[in-house]
């Protein structure tokens, strides 16, 4: 695909969450299915009519086993943030619909426990997971998604560790 084919795809509608625990650490996953680490926080695409807000809470259902009983909403980022695909998973991913994704973020404080994460989901996105500081997630994650991370990180950073 050419980069001119691909500037006229529309990006992908998608949220992300950022979820903290007590102490204002990051929950981040390792990808399953990225050879070389790859770890991001939980996020995924908007289904048809969906909300922004009810997606964010779906999609950590689905990635971490939390439920929204064991959360609690702290904000909300302004706008959408987009990423483009690097040139060699364009056309590869999502039926090479899309160039990229624009996404809405989320905040939430994990209240419950450790022990209810929960990543071995009916479809699993993460091998392993651990809690990291805002700079050790900012290094984790994949070139190309770098800097809606910083925007993200940016954003909530006053909630932060």
């Amino acid at each position: 695909m050419t980069p001119e084919e691909a500037a006229r795809l529309p990006y992908r509608p998608c949220v992300g969450v950022m979820l903290i625990n007590e102490a204002g650490l990051i929950f981040a996953g390792q990808r399953r299915d990225n050879p070389v680490p790859a770890w991001q926080m939980p996020q995924g695409g908007i289904d048809g009519d969906e909300k922004p807000k009810k997606a964010a809470l779906r999609e950590l259902r689905e990635e971490t086993g939390v439920t929204k009983d064991h959360v609690d909403f702290i904000a909300k980022a302004k706008g959408w943030v987009t990423y483009d695909l690097p040139p060699e998973l364009l056309g590869n991913i999502w039926g090479g619909k899309y160039r990229g994704q624009k996404q809405k973020w989320f905040l939430y404080r994990f209240t419950g426990q450790d022990s209810q994460i929960d990543i071995a989901t009916e479809h699993p996105e993460f091998s392993e997971w651990k809690w990291v500081t805002a700079d050790e997630m900012l290094a984790a994650i994949v070139p190309f998604k770098r800097a809606v991370y910083e925007k993200v990180v940016a954003a909530f950073r006053e909630h932060l560790a």
